[in-house]
């Protein structure tokens, strides 16, 4: 409990992230874009993080939720005008969050391969749904060119140098990353870990496995889906994309590389996935999965748990030298 309550309080190098992101604003003026890119891929990484790293929940469809915050806040600014982006994100999130609760409830009922497979399944059918009800979401096309009101009515998005994006994606992930941190310091939180441990021992006390695990998926589906409407906020366009195995991979691999189960594994894993991407695809255009293949491969040979569990190793070394 002592352990538990250390590691619940706000330690002082936690606020160097958010410096961090503040400071690239300032330095990095010209990379603003990318940036955006990136704290939309960590707060999607991070939705996915509390059910596969807390919950042990398997999915490799994680990309619907992203695909429905995106394609309703889309849909909304095209055929309804409604473009305001906070109620935006709320949206998003309650669209996500009630798909993530139905088809948890279904799917949880599996595990294994199978909830592996089924959760795939469920992304595809929204990708094709998506591309057959084209006089909703523009089919293969998408919808470019939304447009969206000012943030709060003060703060036009920057369709050149994503100043307004930058700064409104900081701020989504921030008042997101403060969500997922509460809940899995919580009691709630530790009852995920408990279950990914040891799920039998888990129904043995009496915990309410299944209804934990459902609540935990709908949370995070909203979470994803927040990620997506921030994505449509700062593109101002939604395609299939959005909805496809690409998006889907890249989340598990961003995972892989900084370390599920871990807070801030989210942030590392997609600074490192999106400057290898970056970096390798300008370098070999046409062959640069190659070169993130053999990076993955590195990381499951000597980084288990990916960079933050490996400097954890390390750190744990040190100590008992």
């Amino acid at each position: 409990m002592r352990e538990l309550a250390t590691r619940h309080r706000l330690q002082w190098w936690e606020a160097l992230p958010w410096a961090a992101g503040l400071a690239c604003f300032f330095l990095f003026p010209n990379y603003l874009a990318f940036g955006t890119q990136v704290l939309v891929m960590i707060l999607f990484a991070l939705s996915l993080d509390l059910v596969l790293g807390y919950a042990g929940i398997v999915t490799l469809g994680h990309a619907a939720f992203f695909g429905a915050g995106a394609y309703t806040v889309g849909m909304l600014a095209a055929h309804w005008g409604w473009n305001e982006p906070l109620s935006g994100l709320v949206a998003a999130a309650l669209v996500a969050g009630l798909l993530g609760l139905l088809s948890g409830w279904i799917l949880l009922r599996t595990h294994g391969l199978t909830l592996l497979m089924l959760t795939l399944c469920t992304m595809a059918l929204l990708e094709q749904a998506a591309n057959m009800f084209s006089g909703w979401t523009g089919g293969f096309d998408g919808m470019p060119g939304l447009a969206f009101k000012p943030i709060l009515g003060l703060f036009e998005f920057d369709v050149l140098y994503f100043r307004s994006q930058y700064l409104y994606a900081l701020a989504a992930l921030f008042a997101c990353f403060v969500v997922v941190r509460m809940l899995v310091y919580s009691s709630f939180g530790r009852s995920l870990t408990g279950i990914r441990e040891n799920v039998l021992r888990m129904h043995a006390v009496g915990a309410p496995v299944r209804a934990r695990q459902v609540l935990a998926y709908a949370v995070s589906a909203a979470l994803a889906g927040i990620a997506g409407a921030v994505f449509v906020h700062a593109t101002g366009y939604v395609n299939l994309a959005v909805l496809g195995l690409d998006r889907a991979a890249g989340v598990l691999i961003i995972l892989i590389l900084g370390g599920y189960g871990r807070l801030y594994g989210a942030f590392v894993g997609a600074i490192l996935y999106m400057l290898l991407e970056h970096t390798l695809s300008k370098a070999y255009p046409t062959a640069w999965q190659l070169g993130l293949g053999v990076t993955l491969m590195l990381v499951a040979l000597f980084a288990r748990n990916g960079v933050l569990g490996l400097a954890e190793r390390l750190r744990q070394r040190w100590k008992a030298r």
